[in-house]
């Protein structure tokens, strides 16, 4: 499997494992949008940690062959086109917007290089660290297609965006950092460490709390200031109507760790 969900401790650590690259192929988008959808729909993560297997590459972005093989099929007949029927944009616009929507808070932890449709996706979640060895791209322009532009300027603003838009140039994890893109660069060897800790951390609040307040931050995002502060007072008042708002203040008062109930 391309995709391996493992859930322990409230932290669901979601893999990309598909050598050599790492590319997000329509069969693994579909599998990592589907884990979005699953862990959002239970209740044992309260966070999640997206990350990628070997050494030297988190993700090279869509699967070229895979792209060309579809452009071709524009050229052949119906019976060999009809798979693509359906615009495929669809397949990684649903996996960016899973990521995006998922109602548990998403850390990428990035060992390495990460391109075009991977850095869409991490561009997606809530909080990205990296290794001191990571770099970060869109090659888009420079193989003859488009996109990525949108979610990369989420992270380092319209400037930057358009001039590795544009370029097709690399970025380095503390450039990026220097941008305001990542939470944090580290040592490569203390990835795995210092992205447990974070999810540690966050996986000990509430879990009810941390999917309205994801909810509220997401639809807060591209409102006015005045209109994104009323957005949040709204989730503020759903949150403290659970019990858990009450145990969270308890807890905090009495100086001891809380227990959820879900409730």
């Amino acid at each position: 499997m391309p995709v391996t969900v493992d859930i322990s401790d409230h932290i669901a650590t979601i893999t990309i494992d598909q050598p050599p690259v790492n590319a997000l192929g329509s069969q693994i988008s579909r599998e990592l949008t589907e884990a979005f959808f699953e862990i959002g729909a239970g209740k044992e993560a309260h966070v999640a940690v997206l990350r990628a297997s070997g050494e030297k590459i988190f993700s090279a972005g869509a699967d070229i062959k895979e792209t060309e093989r579809r452009y071709a099929l524009k050229e052949a007949s119906p019976e060999e086109s009809a798979y693509n029927l359906v615009d495929p944009g669809t397949t990684p616009r649903n996996l960016f917007m899973a990521a995006f929507d998922c109602p548990v808070p998403i850390i990428s932890s990035v060992q390495g290089i990460c391109l075009g449709a991977g850095l869409a996706l991490i561009a997606c979640t809530d909080i990205i660290i990296a290794s001191e060895r990571a770099t970060f791209g869109l090659p888009e322009m420079g193989v003859g297609v488009l996109g990525g532009g949108r979610f990369l300027q989420r992270l380092v603003g319209v400037p930057k965006m358009r001039r590795m838009f544009y370029t097709s140039e690399t970025v380095t994890a503390d450039e990026m950092y220097r941008l305001g893109a990542l939470d944090s660069v580290v040592e490569h060897e203390t990835l795995e460490e210092k992205t447990r800790e974070l999810a540690l951390k966050i996986a000990s609040k509430s879990p009810i709390g941390l999917r309205l307040g994801k909810l509220s931050l997401n639809r807060a995002e591209h409102l006015s200031l005045a209109d994104g502060y009323r957005i949040e007072q709204d989730y503020t008042g759903k949150a403290s109507g659970f019990k858990d708002s009450a145990e969270a203040r308890n807890s905090w008062r009495e100086k001891r760790e809380p227990n959820w109930t879900w409730s």
